[in-house]
């Protein structure tokens, strides 16, 4: 599971990487049917220990809906076991060295037609401290498939080189912000996940996600809100 010299020079250049396969079927099932009707869940029960950002919507009749969920190991065993398992630990190693600790575990919970946008922004605008180098590494599992047609992480391929930018917060739902909410900028990529597979992204790499669409169409016709 170690990274090939290629890997790291893409890493190295672009600031993110994609690895297309880094659990089995049998391990993401698992996890897949631990966050099964999670939104619901949490908002009639929430687990001890989590902490749970809504999306805001100005309809009040739209469901409740998970953005992101704090302390995602304390929902899904998988997830649990994932954290420091040879999975994801052979990855980092070679971008970060031996000695690695968890920040934190978070599951971002893009709803199928609910799930709004995430401006442009750097990780690192959220982490920093003073005389804090940002020696740190997002590890993104991919629950479900995820493409741009439904809201899926677009990156800007290189922005990790320029430094930490200044970053709003126009929108305290939104969390902090660069110039531009979600304007597309040149060059962005944003490549299609499988689910099982990972990203890993520089802290300081310049990230943002679109809207998910009014409907998301799968294989078999309309995906489901989660």
């Amino acid at each position: 599971m170690s990274l090939t010299a290629e890997e790291r020079a893409f890493y190295a250049d672009n600031g993110y990487l994609v690895r297309r396969q880094i659990i089995d079927g049998e391990w993401l099932a698992q996890i897949q049917q631990e966050v099964d009707d999670l939104h619901a869940r949490m908002d009639d029960s929430p687990a001890d220990g989590v902490g749970i950002s809504w999306e805001e919507y100005d309809d009040p009749s739209k469901p409740k809906r998970i953005r992101q969920l704090m302390h995602g190991e304390l929902v899904s065993a998988g997830l649990d076991r994932l954290i420091d398992s040879p999975n994801v630990l052979d990855v980092l190693e070679p971008l970060m060295g031996p000695d690695i600790s968890l920040f934190h575990c978070k599951l971002l919970m893009k709803a199928a037609r609910d799930g709004t946008i995430t401006p442009w922004h750097q990780d690192y605008a959220y982490w920093v401290r003073h005389n804090n180098e940002p020696l740190m590494v997002n590890c993104m599992l991919h629950i479900d498939d995820a493409n741009e047609e439904n809201g899926a992480i677009t990156f800007v391929p290189g922005t990790h080189r320029d430094g930490l930018v200044e970053h709003d917060r126009p929108d305290p739902a939104a969390g902090v912000t660069l110039p531009g909410s979600f304007v597309q900028k040149e060059g962005a990529a944003t490549p299609h996940m499988h689910a099982g597979a990972a990203r890993v992204v520089a802290a300081r790499a310049t990230t943002g996600a679109a809207a998910a669409p009014p409907m998301t169409w799968g294989p078999l016709g309309p995906a489901p809100s989660q």
